[in-house]
């Protein structure tokens, strides 16, 4: 995985996500509000910490998602996730995205 801090000032940090195909985020805690813009489209999957399947998802460029911290789950409309969580590539292209965290 590659992730690059591209942006930070006091009120938000802007992050470059890049997974190659079969590459993982590896487990991570959220700690803020965030949203993310997908520049390049791929398949998707979320695990909790312990590694049980949470979902799979087809992302596609041009996609973006919000999600609020609400105690130690992340919300996006009716879609609930722990704070704790990994994220892998499950494509066979290259998946990318701008991540914009609120502090």
């Amino acid at each position: 995985m590659a992730d690059k801090r591209i942006f930070e000032n006091d009120k938000i940090v802007v992050w470059e996500i890049v997974l190659e195909p079969g590459e993982s985020t590896g487990v991570h805690t959220h700690s803020h509000d965030f949203l993310f813009y997908v520049t390049e489209g791929s398949t998707a999957e979320v695990t909790d910490k312990d590694g049980k399947f949470l979902g799979k998802f087809e992302m596609k460029v041009g996609d973006m998602m919000s999600f609020k911290l609400e105690g130690q789950e992340l919300l996006a409309g009716d879609l609930r996730l722990p704070a704790t969580h990994n994220g892998r590539n499950l494509g066979n292209k290259r998946y990318a995205e701008i991540l914009v965290e609120m502090k």
